[in-house]
């Protein structure tokens, strides 16, 4: 899911970003379905891991924000992270297991369908309501195509706490190098 179409320097629109990742994170479950042995699993499963790790983390720490302010849906804002909660709790149970163990396939598949219904949710209801917002999609592209780039420069890093995160300014506002 990190691979984006925009070629460097070129910035895709904040909702382009996010339906490229979700294509691109659909595709990795069909090759998961046909996948026929653990190992193949196992490598497709930790692929889509990682993309959702980041695709989560790039939504919650700037896009969400960004969005929840404009928007005033805070119901459907709250069950976007909410959504993302609960992937998280079935993500975090698959990396404590191995493609091929007993339920593995089954808590894949429940995973796979919990993303399926957050992505239509997000492409049904939420995106259609932030077109309609006055809102530089252009400029926040920019600034999640640079958190995205942050995120995986510092993957084997330990995670400190973004500044800001909890009320403060908001996520559009903060400059994307803290300190610099």
């Amino acid at each position: 899911m990190a691979q984006h179409k925009a070629a460097k320097g070129e910035t895709q629109d904040a909702l382009d970003m996010l339906r490229e990742d979700h294509r691109n994170v659909l595709a990795l479950f069909e090759e998961y379905e046909k996948a026929e042995n653990a190992r193949a699993k196992q490598q497709i499963a930790d692929t889509v891991f990682a993309g959702l790790d980041l695709h989560a983390r790039i939504e919650e720490e700037l896009f969400y924000p960004t969005v929840r302010e404009e928007i005033g849906d805070d119901d459907l804002m709250d069950e976007a992270e909410e959504e993302h909660h609960a992937i998280k709790l079935l993500m975090a149970e698959l990396q404590e297991m191995k493609a091929g163990d007993e339920h593995y396939d089954a808590k894949f598949t429940v995973m796979c369908e919990n993303v399926r219904h957050h992505v239509e949710e997000e492409e049904a209801e939420m995106f259609p309501k932030v077109e309609t917002l006055d809102l530089d999609l252009m400029d926040l592209g920019e600034q999640m195509a640079e958190l995205r780039q942050e995120l995986i420069d510092n993957i084997d890093k330990p995670r400190a706490p973004r500044p800001g995160k909890k009320g403060g300014e908001p996520a559009a506002s903060r400059s994307r190098n803290p300190g610099k």
